[in-house]
């Protein structure tokens, strides 16, 4: 019997929580991804319970042990238990009584076998008591000792229950899995990839989007080219192309950029700033993330050879994160050919310089005023706007050198 030792476990909260559970012949063991990542030695975030109390009684319980009670989906047997600002998510055992692809309809047991099974992927099947002895009903412990991510007992059936696991697939896969992924799962991804076109744009964007934000997605982005999954829910990327994710693997490294899902998706499609509009439209991404996206594409491609004025220019004219973001892409393409090419290491090099300016620049506080250029006679409109964009060019080409008097002088 595997048993768990981690500070998580012993947290007084957690431990009246299972305590307030329990007895009176309930259960309620920790279910997920904290044992997973346990047994893994990666960082645990959060940590999810299962119990057989009923939805009411488990907010009787809960409530009754000093902690509050948000039903988040008390119709799906999920109550929040929440002590000192730390959210538990608690849920009922249950069974899925019928599916369509994208929601369930769930009947309440005190089957933990049956519970196990109706999840996606057998390391994330396993359950522990309060004294961490590990329940495996489902061959979830040999899996992670072999780092292979599987679906509990038919791969199709998994899927046909909800054909976002799919994509939860390639997520976890890039997450825990090693080597190549389970067969049967890319046998059952290929097959099914039709039935995403029944989920929601903000489900399947949720999903990739942290996917893209995963260590290294490169392995999985592969595979899903190779299933034809990426080009389903992302045809911008199919004449495009993944080969530049790799490099920007290397660069990350290399230069300490964060995992940034917006820079990871920059990677694998054109800078096409109307077909980025229409993707951000489709998936329905955030008013930041679309801007973002957009300003990418329009922003002019990265002139490694032009002086530090001109590229200060550049930043205050231009989008300063766009800008960035094309000299982070470009480093991530010039990377991979410069084993072979040591001609490139230079021109990396200042690619990486432009990026500490353009991330440092702060543009200076311009010295004159559109009330300024009035007290000398000229009209508010476009002529003012136009002047005034003129001075600002001058004094941004002057190295934001020249004053107000100098400026003025210019009208």
């Amino acid at each position: 019997m595997t048993r768990i030792e981690a500070d998580w476990l012993r947290d007084p909260a957690l431990q009246d929580l299972l305590a307030a559970l329990s007895g009176e012949g309930e259960e309620a063991r920790v279910v997920g991804g904290a044992i997973r990542n346990t047994l893994m030695g990666r960082p645990i975030t959060d940590v999810d319970i299962a119990t057989t109390t009923l939805p009411a009684e488990t907010v009787r319980r809960v409530e009754a042990a000093g902690f509050r009670a948000i039903p988040t989906g008390i119709e799906h047997g999920t109550v929040t238990a929440v002590r000192d600002g730390r959210p538990f998510e608690v849920t009922t055992l249950r069974r899925d009584v019928d599916t369509d692809g994208r929601h369930a309809v769930v009947a309440f047991g005190r089957d933990w076998q049956a519970d196990a099974e109706r999840r996606d992927f057998t390391m994330n099947a396993l359950t522990c008591d309060a004294e961490g002895t590990v329940h495996d009903l489902v061959g979830g412990i040999e899996d992670i000792e072999n780092g292979v991510l599987r679906f509990i007992g038919d791969a199709a059936g998994r899927i046909e229950e909800d054909y976002l696991r799919i994509l939860r697939f390639f997520r976890f896969f890039a997450w825990y899995g090693g080597g190549r992924p389970d067969g049967e799962g890319l046998r059952a991804a290929t097959r099914l990839k039709g039935g995403m076109g029944k989920l929601s744009p903000e489900r399947v964007w949720a999903e990739l989007r942290k996917l893209l934000a995963t260590p290294d997605p490169s392995r999985s982005l592969l595979w899903m080219r190779q299933t034809g999954v990426l080009s389903l829910v992302l045809p911008e990327s199919e004449k495009w192309g993944i080969d530049a994710v790799h490099g920007l693997m290397e660069a990350e490294r290399a230069h300490g950029i964060a995992p940034d899902p917006i820079l990871r998706l920059e990677a694998i499609v054109p800078p096409d700033a109307a077909r980025m509009d229409e993707l951000a439209k489709r998936l329905r991404l955030s008013n930041a993330d679309r801007g973002r996206l957009v300003a990418w594409a329009r922003a002019d491609a990265p002139k490694l050879d032009e002086s530090d004025g001109g590229f200060a220019v550049r930043l205050y004219f231009g989008d300063r994160i766009a800008i960035a973001d094309r000299l982070r892409i470009a480093m991530a393409a010039l990377k991979p050919k410069a084993a072979g090419d040591p001609d490139l290491l230079p021109v990396i090099a200042i690619a990486a310089r432009r990026l500490a300016q353009a991330l440092a620049f702060e543009p200076p506080a311009f010295p004159v005023s559109g009330h300024d250029l009035g007290e000398r006679g000229v009209a508010a409109g476009p002529d003012l706007g136009a002047k005034l964009t003129v001075l600002k060019r001058a004094w941004a080409e002057s190295g934001f050198t020249l004053g107000r008097d100098a400026l003025l002088a210019m009208i």
